[in-house]
């Protein structure tokens, strides 16, 4: 049988996607990006990824599962050994171009060292909620701020910018960039009620041309109190594109403040 490594970032999809699984896989994580919760098993850094497939290689690992947040590291020239040193050149035309083209090399040279990749909703499909009303009631303005949100997304991730947004009575009022979802609901909370003609929702989807086995995009207990606090009315996400980390604690937290949760 395949043995599976988990390349895990930070938060809390790592520990979930290995409750969901039979046996425990390999534990590796990129330095400065440790998952909560479990412990790992295999440290590496980007300037010695030749090394840490071989590795992997050599611990039987067949196929590896990407889970958990990681930002671009600032990398060491120093710490490059001769074989990774040759990749540099397409990685760093990969990033320059955007994190899907990045994502889109790291895959591939996975690829090349003769991983198959697994997604998250390949291993742990209740992680990943098909179509449904989860929590509360949406009406007739939020389902046309829900279209309005999907459009926006559509259009902005074809720039490769950002896997949410807030809409509100049509209007935009924030879109998800760099710094993320929380920073961007923050940042939705300061907005004066004068500019806000209605609660609105915040919505959630993976980038158009996105590889769906890694980087969905995922939601948590956190982003509903965030978005309560946000003012807003609900959550609206993509069904079967987004990862919701714990789906009965999200609905039990949506209930206490009043919230829907909408999987379209």
């Amino acid at each position: 049988m395949t043995r599976l490594a988990i390349i895990a970032g930070a938060g809390g999809l790592p520990a979930a996607l290995v409750a969901a699984l039979p046996e425990r896989p390999l534990i590796c994580a990129l330095e400065g990006f440790a998952p909560a919760g479990l412990a790992v098993d295999k440290v590496f850094r980007v300037e010695r990824l030749v090394p840490f497939l071989h590795w992997l290689q050599d611990q039987g690992v067949g196929a590896v599962s990407f889970a958990g947040a990681v930002q671009r590291p600032a990398l060491d020239p120093s710490l490059f050994d001769p074989a990774t040193a040759t990749m540099v050149p397409r990685l760093l035309a990969a990033m320059a171009q955007g994190d899907d083209a990045t994502l889109r090399e790291v895959l591939a040279i996975f690829a090349e060292a003769g991983f198959a990749l697994q997604g998250v909703a390949e291993i742990a499909p209740h992680l990943v909620p098909g179509p449904g009303l989860y929590a509360g009631a949406a009406g007739p303005q939020d389902e046309k701020d829900a279209a309005r949100a999907e459009a926006i997304l559509a259009a902005l991730g074809a720039v490769d910018v950002g896997q949410g947004c807030v809409v509100a009575g049509g209007l935009c009022l924030a879109v998800e960039t760099l710094p993320g979802t929380d920073a961007m609901l923050a940042f939705v909370a300061q907005i004066p009620a004068p500019l806000r003609p209605a609660k609105g929702l915040f919505y959630k989807a993976p980038k158009p041309a996105q590889d769906r086995r890694v980087d969905l995009p995922a939601l948590g207990v956190q982003t509903v109190r965030n978005a309560a606090a946000a003012g807003l009315g609900g959550i609206v996400w993509q069904a079967g594109g987004v990862i919701c980390l714990d789906l009965p604690a999200m609905q039990a937290e949506a209930a206490t403040h009043g919230l829907f949760l909408w999987a379209r």
